[in-house]
């Protein structure tokens, strides 16, 4: 099996079951809008249900859940494609889409078992707020952090040796 589908085995499996699970036992042993203090000051675990995009944008507009559907299938299908353009012996960029792919198909399966997301990570110092997020949002926001990076400085690397 050629490297860049094992870490997408590796990533798609550790994260997908981290995802699920965490969600999963929130619904289970957390009620709606319930909040227990994890790290004192920093971090609460708190069960949300988000009908929107990240951070809840567009979560009370009609139709929206439609909407966040569709564009996680042309998000997955997308990388797919892409995917196996992917050159060997790339590393990065096999990890970067691994982990965007795995998020969205973990905010996806909740979508379509619950109409919404299961947020609960809740990260706040002070005044200052963080909404919910999940492991599936964590991992299309770093994986688009890395790509971006690989892309700003991978590419000026690349510059310069041509």
């Amino acid at each position: 099996m050629k490297r860049k589908y094992r870490i997408l085995l590796i990533i798609f499996t550790l994260l997908l079951a981290l995802d699920q699970s965490s969600k999963f036992y929130i619904e289970r042993n957390l009620p709606l809008h319930y909040s227990i203090v994890a790290i004192n000051g920093v971090l609460n675990i708190t069960h949300v249900q988000n009908r929107g995009a990240a951070f809840g944008l567009m979560a009370n507009r009609q139709g929206s859940s439609t909407f966040f559907i569709l564009i996680s299938f042309l998000v997955i299908a997308f990388i797919l494609y892409y995917f196996r353009r992917i050159e060997q012996g790339q590393l990065w960029t096999p990890f970067c889409l691994s982990l965007i792919l795995t998020g969205a198909v973990g905010n996806l399966i909740d979508r379509f078992r619950l109409g919404g997301v299961v947020d609960f990570l809740d990260f706040h110092y002070k005044s200052w707020h963080w909404p919910a997020f999940n492991v599936a949002d964590a991992s299309i926001t770093i994986g688009v952090l890395f790509l971006a990076l690989k892309i700003l400085y991978g590419g000026k690397k690349a510059a310069k040796e041509g």
